[in-house]
């Protein structure tokens, strides 16, 4: 498969459909009025990334990505069918930009992130969305809005652990091969590598993954060779392993050169942790391992690991110096996550944290609010005149209506006799 890591799409969203204009018109009706339905809602252009792929050559085919347009309404007050959406699967690492190919719209770093690009026109009104006491037989309706279109750039940064930069011929493509099961095309001449490679190498108890880029030689920056275009894949890079190539002669302007050309490139590639290694020590005197050695440290002013992709010599030190390093970007990375505390819905997540938890959940202010309703009001105490010396206190004013019994039970009271309304007049009659 072709390695693309730049794209170019040409995307539009649905139009809605129009809305229906339409009467009903029934024997047993005899005021039917409007009966149009609205248009439906036009589908969405909507990017997400997935993991089983690695590159954009999808898109070099299929450079047109277009929605589908929503569905005009219809009689009885039916509404339209929306639109499908029209969704782009991109790799993992995928920048998207605007046509000018430098205004960033969305950075897709996580299996099934999804953005959406460009909306979708809502669907026209039917007739009977505009019935009124005034208007009571509508006979228009409104169009669906129109779609929208946009052209986008995509460009791909691979999501790997480490790099691996040099000059060509430096044996990146073979220290992949001897530290993963990756199988990148090893030859004896230069620029072998016309692509990144990815591999996923295991040391100890830890794994992690390896990105192979071209090589780089000077003036990269301005185009000469291959050009910086792949450098783009290390911006993502935990920590950089430089390789070195031992047999040839200055490799501490070698080691100048590449750094050169990662500050000319920018984007933070400068200042990324590196791990320099000179490769390729098996071919290399004793004598002139040493002073070439010497003259590494003392250029790139970091120790430096003595390593060959053939042999094996020195790969186990190297691997697990990255390691260490990629394992410190990772926990600086879970301890920088926010940690969300999901509050308890359910029954049984309450009763996991309280068991006397109550089985309506609420918030602390809500809690806070029920428990100042539920409190009831402090009354004043009555004001009383002072007692004074030698006198008996005053007796209260509210007497029992009648005597309690002997079992301590207060006899209820008779209820009043009722009288007709002739024994009530003999009575008026004789107090007059």
């Amino acid at each position: 498969m072709r390695f693309l890591d730049v794209a170019k799409v040409y995307a539009s969203s649905g139009p809605g459909g129009n809305g229906c204009v339409a009467f009903r018109r029934e024997k047993f009706i005899e005021y039917g009025g409007p009966y149009g339905g609205d248009g439906g809602r036009g589908g969405d252009v909507v990017a997400e990334a997935v993991e089983n792929l690695n590159t954009l050559i999808d898109y070099r085919f299929q450079q047109h990505v277009k929605a589908g347009k929503g569905e005009g309404g219809k009689g009885k007050v039916m509404t339209g069918a929306n639109g499908a959406d029209a969704v782009m699967k991109v790799p993992v690492g995928t920048q998207i930009y605007e046509e000018d190919g430098e205004s960033l719209i969305a950075d897709l770093t996580e299996a099934g992130q999804r953005v959406r690009l460009l909306r979708g026109g809502n669907g026209g009104f039917g007739n009977t969305h505009f019935k009124s006491s005034t208007n009571q037989a509508p006979d228009f309706a409104m169009p669906g809005q129109p779609a929208q279109e946009a052209i986008f750039i995509l460009k791909l940064k691979l999501i790997a652990d480490a790099g691996l930069i040099g000059m060509p011929n430096a044996g990146k493509s073979t220290f992949l091969s001897r530290v993963s099961a990756a199988r990148p095309k090893i030859a004896d001449y230069p620029f072998t590598t016309l692509e990144p490679q990815l591999g996923v190498v295991k040391i100890d108890e830890s794994d992690f993954v390896l990105a192979d880029l071209p090589g780089l030689i000077e003036g990269a920056h301005e185009g000469v060779g291959l050009g910086d275009r792949f450098l783009g894949h290390a911006e993502r890079c935990a920590t950089i392993l430089h390789l070195i190539d031992g047999t040839g002669d200055g490799v501490a302007k070698t080691y100048r050169t590449i750094r050169r050309e990662l500050e000319a490139y920018g984007e933070g590639l400068a200042g990324k942790p590196e791990i320099v290694a000179l490769n390729k020590v098996d071919a290399i005197a004793e004598k002139d391992l040493a002073k070439k050695k010497a003259a590494l440290e003392k250029a790139s002013g970091q120790k430096v690991h003595v390593i060959s992709g053939v042999s094996g010599e020195g790969i186990s030190t190297v691997l697990r110096a990255m390691a260490r390093q990629i394992g410190d970007r990772r926990a600086a990375r879970a301890a920088a996550r926010p940690v969300i505390v999901r509050e308890p819905v359910t029954r049984a997540e309450r009763q996991a944290r309280n068991f006397k938890a109550p089985v309506v959940a609420k918030s602390a202010a809500a809690e806070l609010e029920m428990a100042v309703k539920s409190a009831r009001p402090v009354r004043a105490p009555k004001r009383t005149k002072p007692v004074e010396a030698g006198k008996p206190p005053p007796k209260p004013r509210n007497k029992p209506k009648s005597k309690p019994r002997a079992g301590g039970k207060a006899k209820a009271r008779p209820a009043p006799a009722r009288h007709s309304a002739k024994q009530r007049a003999k009575k008026k009659a004789a107090r007059r």
